[in-house]
């Protein structure tokens, strides 16, 4: 069973910056293609960022030069970097897993979501 857990949301004012963390375990983590995903309130669930086993990235045109996401498979942690957080990046953040290397992530497994909360 693949299980995914996020840490790193919070409260933040508009310009500032978090980062999230996603430990995953239960996969051969360097096998995945790992995305970050999020959900505003009323909201369907959308793409923020995505990274291949390959390692290449793929951004959602909201977030394009202010967020970054990044992996380390030594530690099973895939991260998202957000700077000059705005209001509208307000929402329940999720990590995660597809099955398989690429993008689109497959049949991805999901972790239970951070919120983030960008105060103006």
């Amino acid at each position: 069973q693949v299980l995914l857990v996020e840490s790193g949301g919070g409260l933040v004012q508009a310009g500032g910056s978090l980062t999230l963390s996603c430990v995953v375990s239960g996969s051969i983590f360097s096998r995945n293609a790992m995305g970050w995903y999020r959900q505003a309130p009323g909201k369907q669930r959308e793409l923020v960022a995505a990274r291949t086993s390959g390692g290449s990235t793929y951004y959602a045109n909201s977030v394009k030069g202010r967020c970054t996401i990044s992996r380390d498979d030594a530690k099973n942690t895939v991260y998202l970097q957000m700077n000059n957080l705005k209001p509208e990046d307000t929402a329940v953040y999720f990590c995660a897993a597809g099955r398989g290397g690429s993008f689109p992530l497959v049949r991805p497994d999901w972790g239970q979501g951070t919120q983030v909360t960008v105060s103006s």
